[in-house]
């Protein structure tokens, strides 16, 4: 009789043999990656370390961080009286350029291009009406004109002046129909234009600022609480103060204060047609006047010299932590001799003069004026 096969049992002791050795390969093994493991932790921690220092942010939130350029200039008086030669007047130079209504703003497009928002005050109306307002000065050009601003890189006007109803409420509404046409936004007048710039809200208002009455001072309150309620950056045109004055008479500096008092960022003035100073107030900043800029009221006012105004405001967690001041000297004619309605950076000597004058005209500003910018952090109020 044949014995019974061993094969069963053999098997079972090789699988246990080999079960055992791949238990000790696996404990191995991972013993071996732990102790390789020990300086890439003591590595990265250290780089970790590293950073906080750097950084001095102990938190896994990172900051979010951000930047608005906006520029701002004066009195944009796109048009002419009915009284001037018109061959000598502001629409006729886009006609006789090759530029057309690129004309105006050609030499400081460069500037204006590159910034996130430029905003001027249009001291004029678009229309063909002939109903003028019984008044020394009515200034129109047709709607067409009004290309001149986007070909400038204008995005937003003041519209709150004493020329605004040059020709009356059809003035008026078709100098409003003619902005809407070419995408220009417009405040003042009741209205208000509120915008998202790289995720920042901001509020731009227009008055004429001739008032110191309750009435206006209320709703000028209002006005600045329901931006703020957005947590916008509130940007206030005054058109206000004597002409030909170099310095803000009391009621503007009253004016301006209550309104930064009550919340606003930055108040712009325009109406004196030369520059005044730049003040600033609680860590706010106020430029009184930014003179003329394209300016179709005068052939050849005695003084050609305004500035770009450009604030840098920065913002961290959609806070506004400061805002950088500098100004663009230029001229409103890019000739001397007359006014060619061109405005043109000033360059040498000249440039060095204004930003002197201006510095005279802002004994208020607690920095030294000039082409670079000066931050004020806005939390040191």
């Amino acid at each position: 009789m044949l014995k019974k096969p061993r094969r069963r049992k053999f098997n079972r002791k090789i699988a246990i043999k080999n079960l055992l050795l791949l238990f000790i390969s696996v404990v191995m093994i991972l013993v071996a990656i732990k102790i390789i493991s020990i300086p890439f932790k003591k590595s990265n921690t250290a780089t970790n370390s590293n950073n906080t220092k750097k950084t001095g942010i102990t938190s896994n939130v990172e900051n979010t961080v951000s930047e608005v350029l906006m520029s701002a200039v004066g009195d944009c008086t796109i048009g002419t009286d009915s009284k001037f030669s018109y061959a000598t007047s502001l629409p006729a130079m886009a006609q006789q350029n090759s530029s057309g209504f690129a004309y105006y703003f050609k030499n400081v497009y460069s500037i204006l291009s590159k910034d996130d928002v430029t905003i001027a005050n249009l001291e004029t109306t678009f229309t063909n009406s002939n109903d003028k307002a019984d008044k020394q000065f009515n200034f129109k050009a047709s709607s067409d004109y009004a290309k001149s601003l986007t070909l400038g890189s204008i995005e937003g006007v003041n519209i709150s002046n004493n020329h605004i109803y040059d020709y009356k409420e059809k003035g008026f509404l078709d100098t409003k129909l003619a902005l809407e046409k070419e995408k220009i936004n417009y405040f003042g007048e009741g209205s208000k234009w509120t915008t998202k710039i790289k995720d920042q809200s901001f509020g731009f208002l227009g008055y004429r600022g001739w008032s110191l009455d309750k009435s206006f001072l209320d709703k000028l309150k209002g006005d600045i609480a329901l931006l703020k309620k957005t947590n916008s950056v509130v940007i206030i045109n005054f058109h206000w103060g004597a002409e030909s004055a170099y310095y803000p008479v009391n009621a503007q500096k009253e004016l301006a204060h209550f309104a930064i008092d009550n919340g606003a960022d930055i108040i712009l003035g325009h109406h004196p047609h030369v520059i005044e100073g730049i003040e600033q107030y609680k860590n706010r900043i106020i430029a009184y006047s930014l003179g003329n800029f394209c300016f179709g009221g005068n052939t050849n006012p005695s003084d050609k010299t305004t500035f770009i105004f450009q604030s840098n405001l920065k913002f961290v967690n959609n806070s506004l932590t400061s805002i950088g001041v500098r100004v663009i000297p230029c001229s409103i004619s890019s000739v001397n001799y007359t006014n060619d309605y061109r405005p043109t950076p000033l360059m040498g000597n000249a440039k060095l003069n204004l930003l002197s004058k201006l510095n005279k005209l802002s004994d208020k500003s607690g920095f030294k004026i000039s082409d670079k910018f000066f931050y004020i952090n806005t939390a040191n109020n």
